[in-house]
């Protein structure tokens, strides 16, 4: 089967970096599995409200996060979820995982994977040295 992403997902990448968002969408033509992009750009009062929640540890004041628009006008990293959604079942987290990174490896971009973290952030991803 091949998978598309919604209006949603799509207007989830604007604002991210063109290398992620390359990466995303190539991704998305070939996965075993559908995924959904559930967040890229953050403003600062969004950052702010995951942070009071415990679901960051980034405040977006005096902590950015890799979701908040850098100089160069990017964020530099999405979140990303098997579709339909099952927060518990990590096993197609992980399986979404294996296939993002060799997409990435084929187009020679460099990520870090929240799942890989000691701190585990299974939907989160993001570009290294851009």
């Amino acid at each position: 089967m091949v998978y598309k992403f919604s209006k949603r997902s799509l207007d989830n990448l604007k604002g991210v970096h063109p290398d992620m968002v390359k990466l995303m969408k190539e991704a998305i033509k070939t996965t075993p599995i559908d995924f959904t992009i559930i967040e890229g750009v953050r403003t600062t009062a969004r950052q702010l409200e995951l942070y009071k929640a415990k679901k960051s540890r980034c405040d977006g004041i005096y902590k950015k996060s890799n979701h908040q628009v850098k100089k160069d006008g990017y964020g530099y990293a999405v979140d990303v979820v098997p579709y339909p959604v099952d927060w518990n079942n990590i096993n197609r987290f992980i399986l979404l995982s294996k296939h993002i990174k060799s997409v990435a490896n084929k187009l020679g971009i460099k990520i870090s994977y929240g799942g890989d973290w000691t701190m585990k952030d299974f939907p989160h991803w993001e570009l290294k040295g851009v």
